[in-house]
């Protein structure tokens, strides 16, 4: 049974110094061990590790060796231990990564007796987190890592860090935001800011609060290169359009996670910027040479190898330039994942496939066959099979057939177990949930995240000079806010800072359900307004096959020019709304609808911080990569009767 630990063992904070070499010997709760042999003058320590063979002392006896041979050592010895211990069924079962809920789950409750049927009976190796609060996601994990025999591997979708699974829960009725991880701004609020420290800070603070609630891998950065408008599923989850600033800024990103004890992956492999086609729907195709993919999509792929990254997750997209016109998806294709990702590029980190339930690859084969051949092109982890028996089975069955050769089993285990190993998993399982809070969503982090979001604001059009506005206290004001139907917090704390200025402020939502009545109705009041601010909220979603905007919002937004009703239009996601919204007033982005994002909007509408975004893709036909106005911060308060 794996012993509770510090929220950091010992020796994940030693590697994450630097102090690698000697991780065994200090590792938490063990105090150091002599190692046999004969004794020898005192020397310093890199004397005793470079010392020349031919002076060791003739004897039978081994010749002392240095922290970091012993460690390099052990570590061998528990993977090939626990490997060789291992039987076939069971090192199939590591290859396996199920979803899991963060939420709280009672033992006897479906859900929770579902894992750990997973757990104890096909002997996963891990498992992909999903939304929850920070100490139910600890909490969960602590039983589940406790019940495993071999350390489970945990990963989630953190792109815009902890903050993106792990904000607690809205309570309803009331909307209470509970709280929880630091939620940064999108990528491409970063590629607005052009920073990468900004990156680097956003991987570092990512991994500590990863590691701070169990989770080792982080699945991000996105290196995908967003060159598309029209792609439904990318969009503002990319730093930009230009391969060389998102490969600096992945980079940096990717530091800042390796750097601090946990594993960055870089997604999605070879690259889904360039398609409109969102892969939970269907499989795009990507028709471009290969001299067109090194030079764009794999570019910061190659970048982020170089930077440390521990990780790749496929993608599910055909590129017939990769694969010799066969077209399979690439998870599937040996000529991607082997040929291209192993051999040529050189990486040896961990493989995962992307999700293996999306309709691009459950659509065209079923989960033996699916998972199977994922392991044939060289995916070490099938991320989320729709059936985790039915994987197992197809996989084991395969090796026992000759289809699939022992060894190739071996060597994705081999680089699992690797992973566990450098995660100190072998030694500290558990994470104290009383210590969470002084890791997790502290200040200092949420701190960076409200510096990402301010300096990413971009201002594409003031017509009149509509900005900064005065913030007249009796003015009228309406702020429209255009949302999912499921996004109970969009324009919550924007519209807390406008009723700071604005008393009188009234407000409405708009959704894809909003009928012609509520639009006429905003529009007769839009009337008596000396100002109206439509805020979109649209964003990549998974299944929802579009980003545009509904005819309505589009026309309303129109009708508020005709009937010369002073207009701002603030996009909360996608940039590119602005091609359907010609004859706005203003138009602001603010790249994300995070808490930070949202307040880091208000506070630009009334020149309390400096608007110096820029915008990182081009907006065609009207904007251009680094288009931006600059307006400075206000001196004075704007405040007024």
């Amino acid at each position: 049974m794996p012993q509770k630990t510090f929220l950091y063992s010992r020796a994940v904070l030693l590697k994450i110094s630097g102090w690698s070499a000697i991780v065994v010997l200090f590792s938490c709760g063990s105090p150091p061990q002599s190692i046999p042999g004969p004794a020898v003058p005192e020397q310093h320590p890199i004397e005793a590790l470079t010392q020349e063979v031919e002076e060791a002392p003739p004897t039978t006896e081994l010749a002392p060796v240095g922290p970091a041979l012993i460690a390099q050592t052990e570590d061998e010895a528990w993977v090939e231990r626990t490997l060789t211990g291992l039987t076939l069924r069971q090192k199939v079962g590591q290859l396996i990564m199920p979803w899991v809920l963060g939420d709280f789950a009672p033992e006897g409750s479906p859900s929770h007796d579902r894992i750990l049927e997973y757990i104890e009976d096909q002997g996963i190796g891990g498992v992909i987190m999903s939304v929850g609060s920070p100490t139910e996601v600890a909490a969960k994990l602590n039983d589940f890592q406790a019940h495993s025999d071999v350390p489970l591997l945990v990963a989630a979708d953190l792109e815009t860090g902890a903050g993106f699974r792990m904000r607690g829960a809205v309570q309803m009725p009331g909307t209470i935001e509970l709280g929880g991880a630091t939620d940064f701004p999108s990528l491409m609020a970063v590629g607005a800011t052009a920073d990468p420290q900004l990156a680097y800070e956003m991987g570092r603070i990512t991994a500590l609060e990863a590691r701070g609630v169990g989770i080792h891998i982080p699945f991000a950065p996105v290196l995908d290169v967003n060159n598309n408008p029209d792609n439904p599923i990318i969009n503002v989850r990319s730093f930009g359009e230009t391969p060389e600033d998102v490969a600096d800024l992945g980079a940096a990103f990717v530091r800042g996670v390796q750097e601090h004890g946990a594993i960055a992956t870089g997604k999605h492999f070879p690259g889904h910027g360039d398609t409109e086609t969102d892969s939970h729907l269907g499989l795009p195709v990507i028709p471009h040479s290969r001299a067109r993919m090194d030079s764009v999509e794999i570019f910061p792929f190659r970048r982020a190898i170089e930077a440390g990254m521990g990780a790749v997750m496929t993608a599910h997209i055909s590129v017939p330039s990769l694969d010799e016109g066969v077209g399979d998806p690439a998870t599937l294709s040996s000529a991607v994942l082997t040929d291209l990702l192993r051999d040529e590029m050189e990486f040896d980190g961990l493989l995962f496939t992307d999700a293996m339930d999306m309709s691009a690859i459950s659509r065209g084969f079923g989960a033996e066959e699916a998972s199977v051949r994922a392991i044939e092109a060289g995916a070490d982890v099938i991320l989320m099979p729709p059936s985790v028996e039915r994987a197992v089975e197809g996989i084991a069955a395969a090796v026992e057939s000759g289809r699939i050769d022992a060894s190739r089993i071996d060597a994705s285990v081999r680089r699992i177990l690797e992973t566990k190993k450098q995660m100190g998993l072998d030694r500290d399982r558990a994470v104290e949930i009383d210590q969470i809070g002084q890791v997790v969503g502290i200040p200092a982090h949420t701190q960076v995240a409200a510096e990402i979001a301010e300096r990413s604001i971009t201002l594409l059009h003031n017509g009149g000079n509509l900005l900064p506005l005065l913030g007249t206290r009796s003015a009228q004001v309406m702020s429209v806010s255009f949302r999912r139907t499921s996004d109970v917090l969009a324009g919550r704390y924007f519209n807390t800072r406008l009723r700071q200025t604005y008393p009188r402020l009234t407000t409405a939502d708009l959704d894809a359900d909003s009928g012609p009545a509520l639009y006429q109705d905003l529009l007769r009041r839009a009337r008596q307004q000396a100002l109206v601010i439509l805020s979109t909220y649209v964003t990549a979603v998974s299944y929802s096959g579009s980003l545009a905007l509904p005819e309505e919002v589009v026309d309303f937004a129109g009708q508020l020019t005709e009937i010369g009703v002073p207009h701002i239009v603030i996009s909360f996601g996608s940039p590119y709304l602005i091609t359907e919204l010609p004859d706005v007033r203003a138009y602001m982005l603010a790249w994300s609808g995070s808490e930070v994002s949202q307040t880091a909007a208000a506070q630009a509408l009334f020149g309390d911080i400096e608007i110096s975004g820029r915008v990182p893709t081009r907006i065609p036909p009207l904007y251009e990569i680094g288009d931006g106005i600059m307006i400075p911060k206000k001196l004075t308060g704007n405040d007024r009767d």
